[in-house]
């Protein structure tokens, strides 16, 4: 199972962030099993070395902070940590 984190206060960008993560991945065919996991504390975003959110991660790397990725690249990201398991 995929473990996606998003890290971030309750602000507009992080609530975008966690919905265009969920369309992304529920937009996969097969689909991919997933956990996803909201992260707000701020000592705990800073323990994964991000200074700058929202941020999105995968299997517990960080794969962007700051922005937004687009749909296209967050499922992108999906499939190949599906295919590394596989």
């Amino acid at each position: 199972m995929l473990t996606v984190k998003i890290l971030g206060s309750d602000c507009p960008n992080c609530r975008y962030l966690e919905a265009e993560t969920r369309l992304a991945l529920d937009m996969i065919d097969p689909p991919i099993a997933y956990e996803l996991v909201k992260v707000t504390d701020f000592l705990d975003i800073a323990s994964y070395g991000v200074l700058s959110v929202p941020a999105l991660l995968m299997d517990e790397q960080v794969l962007c902070a700051g922005r937004i990725p687009k749909r296209e690249q967050i499922a992108q990201w999906a499939r190949e940590r599906q295919d590394k398991s596989s």
